[in-house]
């Protein structure tokens, strides 16, 4: 038998953690208050972590922290002091999203384990490249993947000694992880900083299809799909749910562990699921896993299944049976979870006590008797103790200087000093010695790495940027444009190359002003095309918001740009960007506010850039969203829809909030908001900050109306980077109407 899988579950609070590891979890991961991304689950603070560490560690389970939202720049201080102050604690890895994050534990933090978060949004073989770059230790595979594409990024992973995670069990998102803006445009909340406000599981006007929840997906669990998994070489099971009960947590995490069991022990797998029908769920799918995507996996309800499915598992369909049968589940659940929290209760992750008896006279060294509740030992001073100098030793010095045992997972319950003589000296410097010693008895201590500050950027006075204007287009007809418009043209790319990679060299071959604008979900022969189509090409620039493609671009030792879907937010990212992969450039994202922006330290010789015009992507779906709202005749997704589909439709929330879904040729399933974003405020603002403004031209409809053709909006638009107030004046009448939300609250 191949080795065993890690099974890896949610902790949300310090019940859940512990629910998880006596259910049986090989791994937990958890967050603290800060920089994860469940920001409404309860979370740990870092007083708990180490007894945290000791309880896992003694039941044999791995701790993971999850450190895995963007950065903005003035937050890098304390996220530094975070990282420090894990190197003195035994955890097994941390769990990331931003680059710039990824940069700093590869260079400065090396003996930190880096994992990477689903929010990297990690689908294809060049991306794996990427991600090794930083050292990364294990990647959780992006979560709309089938059987056939996990084996193969496994097997690329395992070639580059990297693991993989894949979710097996818990809430679907109905897009792409990583690349959902939908609660960040509506209120300022965004996902990718652990905010979701899940507008998508929200009530919507009733749809042409008559549905209410058009965006809710069922739950996945891969329960019955273990074989495969494990045939494929998967590393993790991960189970999602750290905003759930600690019931919820022990009861999936219990009955995943009896399948692995049954089958490391008998090679059989059971076939009954039912106490993961008694906990929270919305019923179950697999069929992303399973690669039939396809209208079954939506359910009209984002609420619990669990007393329905009870209902209609045993045809309870009268009155009387139902109730019985609704006050014997909440029986069970509350007996279940009384068992739960009686044996939880006694898990102690408080920290280990310390009695320090200090000693010594004038002339004889400073001596410490350090006792534990499983061990004792004496440390001494390397100088003497003198009866002349500053500061007199005391008890209160010895607390003050000693106080740095309460940061790890030690406390001094009692530091006795009656032994100590008076009139007493030594220097403060000896203290810290003697507390390093302590330390490293009792527990394997690393020293910090010290607060590391980017180059500060110098600019001469009369440096003077002055920026260009780019244009987004993605019709052939719209190429055109480049004969009499000087400024540069960014061509965007299809999801899906795999059946047109002749059209689109040829479009290149022809007009050699057009840059290649890579998307940022590339997926299994769609991926590999485009990087035929890089060697096809020959180009010597291009933009790429799919990290798998900056990758070949390096390699190919092609000049490119980090395109906006990246989402780039702080310095260490442009650092990490350019010194690693050679990049040329980046975007800024468009989630940040002015200030977010302007505290941005670019490296030198680089160049940033920024969207001020643009249809507002609010998620990407590889799921059919028009089964929900038009009911499309087609009950699955087949080879066809991707390249052949187009449609277009709207939806609307109780808050009126409206949203446009489009699919185009070639593209996967995209939800706009109703409006599009105009900011012609940075252009005054931070005008010297960027080499290029973009503006989107593409041929999204939204409600947003613009009363001029694309070679005048374009040369308004020249002329409003140029200072020109009438034209600034102008844009903001003919384009309407227009938001600029995510400007002024940044994330």
């Amino acid at each position: 038998m191949k080795k065993k899988i890690e099974l890896l579950a949610p902790g949300g609070d310090i019940d859940s953690i512990k629910a998880a590891i006596i259910a049986g979890a090989d791994a937990v991961y958890c967050g603290l208050d800060k920089f994860n991304a469940r920001n409404r689950a309860t979370n740990i603070r870092f007083d708990n972590l180490y007894g945290i560490l000791r309880l896992a560690h003694k039941n044999n389970c791995k701790v993971f922290l999850t450190l895995n939202i963007l950065i903005v720049e003035n937050e890098i201080p304390l996220f530094i002091s975070v990282l420090n102050k894990l190197l003195n604690t035994s955890i097994d890895g941390v769990i990331v999203q931003d680059i710039g994050i990824l940069y700093l534990l590869s260079k400065y933090f090396k003996s930190l384990k880096i994992h990477a978060s689903t929010q990297l949004t990690t689908h294809n073989e060049g991306q794996i490249k990427f991600l090794n770059q930083f050292a990364v230790n294990r990647i959780n595979l992006s979560r709309e993947l089938n059987i056939d594409e996990i084996q193969h990024l496994t097997s690329v992973a395992h070639e580059n000694k990297v693991l993989t995670e894949v979710f097996v069990h818990g809430s679907y998102c109905i897009s792409f992880s990583g690349i959902c803006y939908m609660s960040s445009v509506l209120s300022g909340k965004s996902g990718n900083r652990g905010r979701c406000s899940q507008n998508c599981r929200e009530k919507y006007i009733t749809t042409d299809a008559g549905k209410n929840y058009p965006l809710n997906l069922k739950d996945n669990s891969a329960y019955f799909d273990l074989r495969e998994l494990w045939n494929v070489g998967v590393d993790s099971l991960k189970i999602e749910g750290r905003i759930k009960g600690f019931e919820y947590v022990y009861t999936v995490v219990k009955t995943w562990r009896k399948q692995l069991q049954s089958f490391y022990t008998h090679n059989i797998f059971l076939d009954d699921n039912s106490d993961l029908h008694k906990v929270f769920n919305r019923k179950f799918s697999n069929s992303f896993l399973k690669g039939t995507i396809n209208k079954d996996m939506f359910i009209d309800n984002p609420m619990s299944n669990s007393t329905l499915h009870l209902f209609e598992n045993n045809q309870y369909f009268s009155d009387d049976k139902r109730k019985q049968a609704m006050i014997k589940l909440y029986e069970e659940k509350e007996e279940t979870r009384n068992f739960i929290k009686k044996i939880i209760t006694k898990l102690d992750i408080g920290k280990i006590p310390l009695t320090i008896n200090i000693t010594g006279a004038c002339g004889t060294f400073l001596k410490a008797t350090v006792k534990t509740p499983d061990k004792s030992f004496l440390m001494q001073s390397e100088l003497k103790l003198v009866d002349k100098g500053t500061q007199l030793l005391n008890q209160k010095i010895l607390l003050k200087k000693l106080q740095a045992l309460n940061d790890t997972e030690f406390y001094i319950k009692e530091l006795n000093s009656e032994q100590l003589g008076t009139k007493l000296y030594i220097p403060f410097s000896e203290l810290g010695a003697l507390k390093r010693k302590i330390l490293f008895i009792l527990h394997d201590y690393k020293k910090a790495v010290p607060s590391i500050a980017l180059p500060v950027i110098k600019r001469a006075s009369t440096e003077k940027i002055k920026p260009k204007l780019s244009v987004l287009i993605s019709s052939s007809k719209d190429v055109l444009l480049c004969e009499d418009i000087s400024v540069d043209f960014y061509f965007q790319l299809p999801n899906s190359l795999k059946n047109n990679l002749n059209k689109f060299i040829d479009i290149f071959t022809k007009n050699k002003k057009l840059i290649p604008w890579f998307p940022s979900i590339l997926i299994g022969k769609d991926y590999t095309t485009a990087v035929d189509l890089l060697h096809a090409l020959q180009t010597k620039f291009i933009v790429t918001n799919n990290t798998g493609i900056a990758y070949e671009a390096y390699k190919m030792g092609i000049d490119w740009i980090a395109g906006p879907y990246m989402n780039i937010t702080n310095s260490y990212s442009l650092l990490s960007l350019k010194e690693n992969f050679n990049c040329s450039g980046s975007f800024i994202s468009n989630e940040l506010k002015y200030s977010q922006i302007k505290a941005i330290k670019k490296p030198k010789d680089f160049n940033l850039y920024y969207s001020i015009y643009h249809p507002i992507v609010m998620m990407t779906s590889r799921q059919c969203l028009f089964h929900q709202v038009t009911e499309c005749e087609k009950h699955i997704i087949d080879n066809s829809c991707i390249q052949q589909c187009e449609k277009t439709s709207s939806i609307t929330n109780l808050k009126k909030d409206t949203f446009v879904i489009e699919k185009s040729k070639g593209n996967y399933h995209n939800i706009y908001n109703a409006v599009n974003s105009l900011n012609t405020n940075i252009v005054k603002d931070l005008a010297d900050c960027f080499t290029s403004f973009l503006i989107d031209l593409r041929n999204i409809k939204t409600k947003t109306k613009i009363e001029l053709n694309k070679v005048n909006i374009i040369k308004l638009f020249q002329n409003h980077i140029n200072r020109n107030l009438d034209s600034t004046r102008q844009l903001n009448q003919v384009i309407y109407p227009s938001i600029n939300n995510q400007y002024t609250e940044g994330i």
